[in-house]
């Protein structure tokens, strides 16, 4: 039985390092059509897996059970196969509580902005309720209930103080592109960014240029997997862990030149994604 990561393209994931340093079993990362989803949900062969981009809601109807917490947040990004019975869970929430935390970018009594309105927005949301901010406006490129688009974001919203991006623009390898501009929201005090591959997306580039409070995904990647892996088997992992595998990979990619990749970027506003 595999454990693994689905999704529909991955060659940007850095889930098999991660999960390989957290836990002694092979990690697989396994691309999957829309079609072959449906055929390796119901074969049901794999110990547990992780969920990313753009599965975390199409999964729900295959499982036995959803933990409550998931099931009120609306998406699943863990699944753990008990004897045939596929039981799901979000851990994308406690990563992204641990990026905030983190970082000490607080969003209590905040106007935040949510890019997106997928799997991973939803449990942005999730958090940023818990952690008390004043108003969570979804921010999305088309038509959508509950939504505003990108032209009454920046007309009515521009003193929005938290912008997330919950949404893969700027992913690699379209690392020039960044989801939203900053210099529209005057009153910003802190952007996130849930990619992570570049360290260090062009809106995380963006906002260090204006000295904006920010952080990119990798930290909030290490956390969800550590909970996760602690759902796998059933057993906690050292607190540390997370720490200490976000040095090595910093470490890691900074030797490969890839921490400054973007420096001389030209910046490419693209409002698509979930």
């Amino acid at each position: 039985m595999r454990y693994g990561l689905i999704g529909e393209k991955l060659g940007h994931s850095f889930s098999k390092t991660i999960h390989e340093q957290l836990a002694n079993y092979t990690y697989d990362l396994i691309p999957l059509s829309r079609e072959e989803l449906d055929v390796f949900m119901k074969e049901k062969n794999f110990a547990a897996l992780n969920v990313t981009i753009p599965y975390k809601e199409t999964v729900i109807p295959y499982l036995d059970e959803i933990d409550p917490h998931a099931k009120a947040i609306g998406a699943v990004n863990t699944i753990v196969n008990r004897n045939g019975r596929l039981c799901g869970y979000n851990t994308d929430f406690y990563g992204f509580r641990y990026l905030l935390e983190q970082n000490n970018i607080s969003v209590q009594g905040k106007k935040t902005l949510v890019l997106g309105r997928g799997g991973a927005a939803k449990a942005v949301k999730a958090v940023l309720r818990e952690m008390g901010a004043a108003e969570i406006l979804t921010v999305y490129y088309k038509p959508a209930v509950d939504t505003i688009s990108y032209e009454t974001c920046y007309e009515m919203h521009s003193d929005a103080q938290i912008i997330v991006n919950a949404t893969p623009v700027g992913m690699f390898p379209h690392t020039e592109e960044s989801p939203i501009l900053l210099e529209r929201f005057p009153c910003l005090e802190g952007v996130v960014d849930v990619v992570y591959n570049p360290l260090r997306t062009q809106l995380i580039l963006d906002a260090e240029s204006r000295e904006i409070p920010c952080a990119g995904g990798l930290e909030m990647l290490i956390a969800q997997a550590k909970y996760a892996v602690e759902i796998f088997l059933g057993k906690s992992l050292p607190a540390d862990s997370i720490e200490a595998i976000h040095k090595s990979l910093l470490q890691e990619h900074r030797n490969k030149g890839r921490e400054g990749s973007l420096q001389h970027g030209k910046t490419r506003q693209k409002t698509t994604g979930n």
